[in-house]
């Protein structure tokens, strides 16, 4: 039988009467009430108020394909489509049978609170594994940050950035990003141009930004996320050398597995886009070669089909 908060609250008022009249049961009812309490507390704070609450997979769309996406962060995401991350979703759209709808907001601080946590959307197509914000899927690729150079340099064959070619170059860097701090560990700090970390990408692209003076001879070499950088290097930079920082064996890393995000709690939903992912690997893995990402071994030891 489904007792209501109201019946509860009367029930604890009747225990609280029968304490105060008997002292020698006050302790006896101290723990009646903490233990009819606390899950009172909890139905309230979920909102069960006495029936069955919604599963947070009821949240997820049976209609619709509903992405949070950056409207202008190429090569990722833009509202034309032109992205790999678009192509991605419609890839995963297709599978499920069903058409896609974006939510945009720029990739900035704030995102994951004003689209998936709003209920406004369903996945996030790339996010790095491991972040308490979301729930991860499956990883779908494992990639690495890049040192880029001109392929005809004394730099092209650098694999380190313990390397002593790179003493004294001016190194183009995403400020506060992992790679900064094996930089400040070899000196190179002092040399290097920094570039914004968060910005808003319809105003502000600090990649294309920084591989255009890397092109210019502004700078001598370029730090950026393969994924960003190497699908920009393979669009716009052909002479560019594209070197994932793998060697690199003191902290911070630089190799990440990239997942589908979702909201917390949404098992179900998480274990049928893991299904989706395992399905269609060799398609997902195309897309992304196709792309110009610098793909990976899962370990991150290697790139991908060179184990």
């Amino acid at each position: 039988m489904r007792v209501s908060v109201a019946d509860l609250q009367r029930r604890l008022a009747v225990l609280n009467k029968c304490g105060k009249a008997a002292g020698t049961v006050r302790p006896r009812w101290k723990q009646v009430a903490r233990a009819v309490s606390w899950p009172l507390a909890a139905a309230l704070a979920l909102g069960w108020g006495g029936t069955a609450g919604a599963q947070t997979s009821d949240l997820v769309s049976q209609t619709e394909l509903r992405v949070c996406a950056d409207p202008a962060n190429l090569p990722l995401s833009d509202k034309a489509g032109a992205g790999y991350e678009n192509r991605l979703a419609d890839l995963v759209a297709a599978r499920l049978e069903r058409p896609v709808a974006y939510t945009w907001y720029p990739m900035a601080t704030g995102f994951v609170r004003n689209t998936l946590r709003a209920n406004l959307c369903d996945v996030i197509m790339g996010y790095a594994q491991g972040h308490e914000l979301v729930l991860n899927t499956n990883h779908y690729m494992t990639s690495a940050y890049t040192l880029i150079v001109p392929g005809s340099s004394g730099l092209s064959d650098v694999k380190t950035l313990a390397d002593p070619k790179l003493k004294g170059k001016r190194i183009g860097i995403i400020a506060g990003s992992p790679p900064a701090s094996h930089m400040a560990r070899n000196g190179l700090i002092a040399a290097a141009k920094p570039y914004h970390l968060m910005v808003d990408r319809r105003h502000e692209s600090p990649a294309l930004d920084m591989l255009s003076d890397l092109e210019q001879g502004e700078i001598d070499a370029a730090i950026l996320w393969g994924p960003i950088g190497g699908p920009l290097v393979k669009q716009g930079h052909p002479d560019f050398k594209v070197t994932p920082l793998i060697a690199e064996t003191l902290p911070p890393r630089l190799v990440f597995r990239i997942t589908m995000g979702v909201r917390q709690g949404e098992k179900v939903w998480q274990r049928r886009l893991n299904s989706l992912i395992r399905r269609n690997k060799d398609d997902i893995n195309d897309l992304l070669q196709t792309a110009g990402v610098p793909l990976l071994n899962d370990m991150g030891t290697a790139p991908y089909g060179e184990e």
